[in-house]
């Protein structure tokens, strides 16, 4: 009995946990260097990096934070700040 409760609650705090960590990357953004387009680009899910995408830097909480941080990373091949995403 004693078994079952505490599977029970286990399991409860494991789908919990999953849906919080899931609400909880909305409304992140990465910079990412792509080979592709030779740009840095600013995307909302975290990148795996692998092929085209060379790095990822963040996650930030605003998209005017992670401008402010592409604009600072030296790796990024195009630094025309005037061009939107």
């Amino acid at each position: 009995m004693r078994r079952a409760v505490l599977t029970a609650a286990l399991v409860g705090m494991t789908g919990l946990g999953m849906t919080a960590t899931a609400a909880w990357a909305d409304d992140l953004f990465w910079v990412v260097g792509n080979r592709a387009t030779d740009r840095c680009e600013i995307v909302t899910s975290n990148p795996v990096i692998i092929g085209d995408i060379w790095f990822a830097s963040g996650p930030f909480k605003s998209k005017d934070d992670a401008k402010l941080a592409r604009s600072t990373i030296n790796a990024c091949p195009n630094k025309d700040l005037t061009q939107e995403d």
